[in-house]
């Protein structure tokens, strides 16, 4: 099970790698994506956001980084980027910071996903993430709504062309 599939340009067109989140069609609300480009051009990150609060601020944040990104190296007690994401989007410049993680076993239709629930001293925020087969972590986060096992299975790839620079 590999999503991987590379390609190199002069700047970033779309991600290095396919992206796991739920499919624009079937989420009610707006999509707003972002890439986190290396000096080389080379993606070191794609991140979703879905908003389903009418341009008030987004419901989720989904990130998928690959391995040697950044944004995966985080200080002791410091937040996942995509919680970062979502605070600044909604203008929310608590301090926030990880009290615990706890890895969970949860099943993805064939697939057993060791999901960390990451807490936070925000109680609005839920975070998890899980490493994909292909080494690419990825991490939801979101505002106000518990993430349940239900979500894994509206995840899968999606196709490159969603992030091509028209």
């Amino acid at each position: 099970m590999s999503f991987l599939r590379r390609h190199r340009a002069a700047t970033p067109a779309g991600p290095d790698f396919d992206v796991l989140a739920m499919d624009p069609g079937d989420w009610p609300g707006n999509l707003g994506a972002g890439l986190l480009p290396a000096p080389d051009g080379s993606c070191q990150g794609v991140f979703l956001r879905y908003d389903l609060f009418g341009g008030r601020g987004p419901a989720m944040i989904i990130g998928n980084l690959p391995e040697g990104s950044p944004a995966r190296d985080l200080a002791e007690g410091q937040v996942p980027f995509e919680v970062a994401q979502l605070l600044d989007a909604l203008e929310n410049d608590e301090d926030v910071e990880v009290t615990g993680v706890e890895d969970c076993p949860v099943m993805q239709g064939d697939n057993l996903l060791i999901v960390r629930k990451i807490k936070l001293s925000e109680s609005r925020i839920s975070c998890v993430q899980f490493d994909r087969s292909d080494n690419v972590l990825v991490t939801i986060a979101s505002w106000d709504r518990p993430i349940t096992d239900d979500l894994y299975a509206l995840l899968k790839p999606l196709p490159a062309e969603l992030f091509q620079q028209g």
